[in-house]
């Protein structure tokens, strides 16, 4: 089959890597930062461009594309972008247009129904909404609506009479429905204002077409599905990202459907789902303890490991920032537990990291609670190599934690997926199945026989939650 590249255009940079078709081995790669100032698709392109100079490319026979999945392109009649491409924002603006959204079709439960999800900031559907009440003009000219996969797939083909994307990138634009595996096409015009076209959704293995000079392009994807895909993520797994909020999505047959929006119904690459649930608080907790006690994280870490599980009765609920799950938005974080003898640094420090993987245990509880199968975890964000998370987290979280060997999964991911349309084009492999590359390596941690001592600490912290917060998981 020979060689495959994943592009992936994020929100800073451009990255490809170059892959043996049948094993997923990385030849080469290349890189290229995007330009400063606000961001326009052709800079995305010239990007690209850059990141394959010096022969990246040669012998590819072809091309995944993903990209940052809040880059929104909206095009005239001529093909021509409105404006400079729409980035997610989180500010009280953003925050508005999803309200509005919410309200206009009559609630949270509403949109959930119709689509798997509940309008957020940043999300296509609101970046819309924005486009509509600030730049009115701009919005009416607008008659397609792309995401910055689909517009970089477009250009790569040479500007085709249609456009195309993946049934995982649509998942993930609050107008298209998870359950019915079609467009919500009156939820965009809700958004915009009018009727605006939208790209052909392709199946997991579909092309997209072949460029000018040959190469193929398989359907592209949205960076959450495609770094699925690079992990190896398969049913029984879980993600579990550590930034300064966290995420827990896992692979699930069925669309799962929440008329509260905790679980957003997304897609993935290969024909499945990945409902995802998320939480305001991670490393934030940490870093936020950090500061108080003089420490940076390695330092946080040590001194957790100094104190004993249940951090002599200290709990901390980890909800600085408000919360999403449970639904806290105007919270604020507690610090329960407090006597002489648990007023220690080592036993504050303990709390952090048990609340804050409690706080994840609780979100991925969500997802089981739905008949989610979560038995193996992969851990990503820096926060994940710190040695009180790799003691913590197999326990508290009822898993086997996989931290992955540092890669570009997300790039991975979009060749791979290449390389499984490469081998249906060629008769090499069927439309069910991704070829067959390794899961990430990693170092793998077992629970083994601390899963009771998890037990009592997340029963610590759940008595804790449930007092201060009674009927939290019930609204």
């Amino acid at each position: 089959m020979g060689l495959v590249a994943g592009l992936d255009s994020s929100a800073a940079y451009s990255r490809i890597v170059v892959c043996d078709a049948e094993t997923g081995q990385i030849v080469r790669h290349g890189h290229a930062e995007h330009p400063a100032g606000e961001a326009t698709p052709e800079a995305w392109l010239l990007s690209l461009g850059e990141a394959a100079d010096g022969g990246v490319l040669e012998e590819v026979t072809a091309i995944g594309v993903t990209a940052q999945a809040q880059g929104v392109v909206a095009l005239d009649a001529d093909g021509h972008p409105v404006r400079p491409a729409l980035t997610g924002t989180a500010d009280d603006r953003a925050q508005a247009a999803a309200i509005g959204l919410v309200d206009a079709l009559g609630g949270r439960a509403a949109w959930a129904e119709a689509v798997g999800s509940v309008p957020q900031p940043g999300q296509p559907v609101a970046q819309l909404r924005r486009l509509m009440r600030e730049e009115p003009e701009a919005a009416k000219r607008a008659t397609t609506v792309l995401q910055a996969q689909d517009w970089l797939v477009w250009q790569l083909l040479g500007r085709p009479s249609r456009w195309t994307t993946d049934r995982g990138a649509a998942s993930g634009t609050g107008y298209w429905s998870a359950v019915a595996e079609a467009w919500r096409y009156e939820l965009a015009e809700l958004a915009i204002g009018h009727p605006v076209a939208l790209p052909d959704v392709l199946g997991p293995a579909e092309a997209a077409g072949r460029t000018p000079e040959g190469l193929l392009i398989s359907a592209g994807t949205g960076e959450t599905m495609a770094a699925a895909l690079g992990l190896g993520v398969g049913p029984g797994d879980a993600v579990v990202s550590l930034g300064a909020s966290g995420s827990v999505c896992a692979v699930h047959d069925e669309a799962l459907t929440d008329p509260s929006g905790t679980i957003t119904c997304l897609a993935d690459a290969t024909g499945r789902h990945l409902p995802v649930v998320q939480t305001l608080n991670a490393t934030r907790v940490l870093r936020g303890t950090a500061d108080l006690l003089g420490r940076d994280l390695a330092g946080l870490s040590e001194l957790a490991l100094a104190s004993t599980p249940g951090a002599h009765g200290l709990v901390f609920l980890p909800y600085l920032a408000g919360e999403r799950t449970p639904e806290l938005p105007h919270t604020a974080g507690t610090l329960a537990g407090l006597r002489r003898e648990s007023m220690k640094p080592e036993h504050l420090a303990r709390a952090a990291f048990e609340g804050m993987l409690c706080g994840l245990a609780d979100a991925a509880d969500v997802l089981r609670g739905r008949g989610v199968r979560i038995e193996r975890v992969f851990l990503l964000g820096p926060a994940a190599g710190l040695p009180a998370v790799k003691a913590l987290a197999p326990a508290l979280l009822g898993a086997r934690v996989v931290i992955p060997a540092p890669a570009d999964y997300t790039t991975l991911g979009a060749a791979r997926q290449a390389a499984w349309a490469q081998g249906v084009a060629d008769g090499t492999l069927d439309d069910t199945t991704p070829p067959p590359w390794p899961s990430a390596p990693g170092e793998i941690l077992d629970p083994g026989d601390e899963v009771a001592v998890g037990t009592a600490v997340r029963r610590q912290f759940t008595a804790v939650r449930d007092q201060t917060h009674p009927g939290a998981f019930d609204r």
